[in-house]
């Protein structure tokens, strides 16, 4: 048990996903930097006459400079203390339209 292959300390137990409790301030300005990105594309394709659902429905969405502090970096959560989750603790979190959550939280 004590030579080169020994089990290491993750494989005996202990915390595998080492999530920070609060987003760090590059987080948080790539969160800003990739909502912007978003709305920039929405307004080229708005401006090239595409017209459709869904880009009525990316249209109705708050900007980025329009949205609440707590808005970009928390997302609605049934599960959550507080119906609040931070954004870095959900997956795949860039690939998600929660800009608005429902009325109320």
């Amino acid at each position: 048990m004590f030579g080169a292959f020994r089990p290491s300390a993750i494989a005996h137990g202990g915390l595998l996903w080492k999530n920070p409790f609060r987003m760090s301030n590059t987080r948080k300005a790539n969160v800003r930097k990739r909502l912007r990105a978003v709305d920039s594309v929405i307004a080229a394709v708005a401006e090239s006459g595409v017209k459709c659902k869904a880009l009525d429905e990316a249209l109705a969405l708050p900007k980025e400079s329009e949205m609440l502090a707590r808005e970009k970096y928390t997302v609605f959560s049934r599960a959550a203390a507080g119906y609040r989750k931070s954004i870095h603790k959900v997956p795949k979190f860039t690939k998600l339209t929660n800009r608005t959550s429902p009325p109320g939280f």
